[in-house]
């Protein structure tokens, strides 16, 4: 079956009790056991539950994964990916990187003996040593939306025995999909484009190394961040109108960064979608298309925090990959947490996250916020 009609009927069966189309919210904490240590396939909610079950069935198909597993946000599934390795193992990690990952990385695990190397999209490999055990990629990079060759690190991570992680939110299994390109685990923040609708709050890892996805449950199990049944839905809703809305997000993003391209106050547009993006080749070999994400630099900071704050269809948030159209400030809200590192965002740089609108309405909201 091909991608949309999968969005919509892997894992989905209708109901066998009762016939429902779409599957129920399982509201439950615990399942009533035939015997003692007998029962209907799951006994205690936070080690599974059917429509959580269905949601991992159905993602771990969209990313050509033969395991997925669902969790409570992207960052529940990162720190459960963190117990792959131990305190004096070396991670390799791409130097332009979501600010909670750097967070996450420098402030929580680094003190505890892990050992960090963050590196450029072009020198992954050159990071990579035979102490290196995990490396942590995103293509493309948030907020600088750089892209990164995801076989070639896989090639050096593989030859030293490491693990290669893909963090695949900006592009989603319909534009992307890193495990077909060498990675070994692809994980995402289902609040963004997967669930679509700034409603729900879940992250995802998938594979297709059966040892490593038992180990993966496990640590499901007992760290214990994972989805209630109710945002495990949410999500399974989104994703049946995944491939129609990222058609309309990429459609609408090549539309504004035209715009935003051709403006006399905007410094540079970083969108892997333009020919004038040292990127755009290589995004072109591992994407169907270049997503719905954009940066742009101002001339200055004060000029970028002023032009958020014009915006009218835009709203001025954190996150992105909803139907709404997002705009923010990335130094000081979804990368503040990077400020006083080595890899700090540009003041003056300005995120956004096109959403579905009419794009003359969005061209125009840009139009406006920009000649005030």
């Amino acid at each position: 079956m091909e991608f949309e009609t999968r969005a919509i009927h892997e894992g989905q069966e209708p109901d066998p009790a009762t016939g429902a189309v779409i599957v129920p919210i399982y509201q439950t904490s615990t399942f009533a056991q035939t015997a003692v240590g007998e029962h209907k396939g799951y006994d205690y909610a936070r080690s599974g539950n059917p429509t959580r079950t269905a949601l991992e069935t159905c993602l771990a198909s969209l990313e050509g994964a033969a395991h997925g597993l669902a969790f409570s946000s992207g960052l529940g599934a990162t720190t459960t990916l963190m117990h792959l390795v131990d305190p004096g193992d070396h991670v390799v990690c791409v130097n332009d990187v979501y600010g909670g990952i750097y967070r996450m990385f420098s402030k929580v695990y680094e003190p505890k003996g892990y050992r960090f190397a963050y590196a450029t999209p072009g020198e992954i490999a050159e990071a990579i040593d035979g102490s290196t055990r995990l490396v942590w990629l995103e293509s493309p990079t948030n907020p600088l939306m750089n892209v990164v060759d995801i076989g070639a690190a896989a090639e050096a991570a593989h030859a030293v025995g490491a693990l290669v992680v893909v963090d695949n939110t900006f592009a989603t299994p319909y534009l992307q999909r890193p495990l077909e390109l060498g990675a070994d685990i692809v994980v995402h923040s289902t609040t963004k484009y997967l669930g679509g609708h700034s409603d729900v709050v879940g992250g995802f890892v998938g594979t297709n190394d059966a040892a490593l996805a038992e180990r993966l449950r496990f640590l499901q199990n007992a760290l214990g961040a994972v989805p209630g049944p109710f945002d495990a839905w949410l999500v399974l809703r989104g994703l049946k109108t995944l491939g129609v809305r990222m058609d309309r997000h990429c459609a609408n993003a090549r539309r504004v960064a035209a715009f935003l391209e051709g403006h006399p106050l905007v410094e540079r547009v970083l969108y892997p979608g333009l020919p004038s993006h040292p990127g755009h080749e290589l995004a072109a070999r591992q994407m169907k298309d270049f997503g719905g994400m954009i940066s742009f630099l101002m001339a200055s900071e004060e000029e970028a925090v002023a032009m958020v704050a014009r915006t009218k269809l835009f709203t001025l948030a954190e996150s992105l990959g909803g139907v709404e159209s997002l705009i923010e400030h990335p130094a000081r809200m979804t990368h503040a947490s990077t400020a006083e590192g080595p890899f700090a965002s540009p003041a003056e740089l300005v995120r956004l996250s096109v959403g579905i609108e009419a794009a003359d309405d969005l061209v125009a909201d840009l139009e406006q916020a920009l000649a005030e």
